[in-house]
């Protein structure tokens, strides 16, 4: 029996760049059903994904990547789940690369690894963090811990359950994915997105990575602590 993929791309004030993203997975990706959750958006992401997608979700407000993912994959009805970022513009057209591994039933979960940034942000603590953090709660290293581009088996998301919230939602899915028995494989993908910059609104961004990383860290560990008890 075919295989269905389903894409589900979340979304927050995208509106420079979700039309052009929409349409690289219209034209270039294997694709039975596209749908964006507009999580909130002031700027019109929205309306301007109605021409592209097959569904627009709209949330009353922000609720984080983590509540929109749910929503969206909740919703969809395929085999296989494409998680995809709004703002990768002309580059999603590359995410074939991702499903392919799980429809030839390789893997369960393929993470895209994404090309070095054109300029170093920050010192790397929240990757090294979350890093980390899987090998410690797993014995995976992980070289792409924060990757949001993922095609996943449904299954893994049905048996997994509720996705954490807001920038813990990578860490906490790659641990509930490898501790639960499935396969994880990262994937090079040359996927392309906006980057966090050395000033003041990307050291915040940063720090609230940093922050959500470890409180979802925290969770797993106890989460663990309690099965290993029972």
């Amino acid at each position: 029996m075919k295989k269905t993929v389903s894409v589900v791309i979340p979304a927050y004030n995208e509106a420079d760049s979700i039309v052009s993203t929409l349409q690289a997975v219209r034209e270039h990706v294997i694709c039975d059903e596209l749908i964006v959750v507009d999580d909130g958006s002031t700027d019109g992401t929205g309306a301007l994904a109605d021409s592209w997608a097959d569904l627009v979700i709209r949330l009353p407000r922000n609720q984080g990547k983590g509540a929109a993912l749910q929503t969206g994959w909740r919703r969809a009805a395929g085999d296989i789940v494409l998680l995809l970022d709004g703002d990768l513009r002309e580059s999603a057209g590359e995410a074939n690369r991702l499903i392919a591994p799980v429809l030839s039933g390789v893997c369960d979960m393929a993470v895209a690894v994404l090309p070095a940034p054109a300029r170093k942000a920050g010192v790397g603590l929240a990757k090294g963090l979350a890093r980390h953090g899987i090998r410690l709660l797993t014995g995976y290293r992980a070289q792409a811990p924060l990757s949001g581009q993922r095609a996943i088996r449904r299954q893994v998301l049905e048996r997994t359950g509720r996705l954490d919230k807001g920038f813990g939602i990578e860490v906490g899915l790659t641990i509930d994915a490898l501790r639960a028995g499935y396969r994880v494989l990262e994937v090079p993908v040359a996927f392309s997105h906006r980057e966090t910059g050395n000033d003041w609104a990307g050291y915040c961004h940063r720090g609230k990575e940093f922050w959500a990383i470890g409180r979802a860290l925290g969770r797993k560990w106890w989460e663990g602590s309690v099965w290993t008890r029972n």
